[in-house]
């Protein structure tokens, strides 16, 4: 019996990016292809089968502890990108501008897709999807150097809409226009998840 489900909720990739050197900053550069491998994208700087632990596993590990890495693409859906943008009081956010690997459209309430979910392309490239991803402040300085005065708007704005994170169980090619199709585990939500988050 399987245990991911194909659904019938398909997504369009809208915009591709890499951020190639993150010494350099976080703004990720369009482009319209990317080739996924075991160790993430091809070019981007998040990429690696390991990464150093961050803030947001601190109750797990010391800081900077070698861990595998889950994180290797940031993947956003547009209309939440949208949201943000009314939400900061401009006009469009370029996903560039907070790091985004991949923006789609057509999938509901993207950024609360169940963790372990797939992504799958039409190629066949496969993303797994490790948990929503959290607002940081970051993104505060690109956008203030694009839009002077919005980046501490960002944080807020994005609460509950900055997409998810992801990484690489197949191999291949995504391409601008492709069609992702979401597939989730066939499991019932934990009975004890509302006890657990309260500690």
């Amino acid at each position: 019996m399987p245990a991911l489900i194909p659904t019938t909720f398909t997504g369009r990739i809208t915009w591709l990016g890499l951020v190639p050197d993150r010494s350099q900053g976080l703004v990720a550069q369009a482009v319209n292809s990317m080739e996924v491998r075991f160790d993430g994208p091809a070019g981007e700087t998040h990429g690696g089968l390991t990464r150093l632990s961050c803030s947001r596993v601190t109750a797990q590990y010391p800081k900077n502890t070698v861990i595998r890495n889950v994180r290797q693409l940031s993947v956003l859906d547009a209309g939440d990108l949208a949201a943000i943008a009314a939400a900061m009081g401009i006009e469009r956010l370029n996903p560039g501008l907070v790091g985004a690997s991949m923006v789609i459209e057509g999938i509901p309430d993207f950024s609360h897709i169940p963790p372990s979910s797939r992504l799958q392309a039409e190629g066949g490239a496969t993303l797994v999807v490790d948990m929503e991803n959290r607002p940081c402040t970051l993104p505060a300085k690109p956008i203030d150097a694009a839009l002077p005065g919005k980046g501490r708007a960002f944080k807020p704005a994005a609460a509950g809409r900055r997409g998810v994170t992801a990484w690489v169980e197949r191999e291949g090619t995504l391409t601008l226009g492709e069609t992702v199709r979401l597939h989730v585990p066939d499991q019932p939500v934990w009975a004890h998840l509302d006890t657990a988050r309260r500690g």
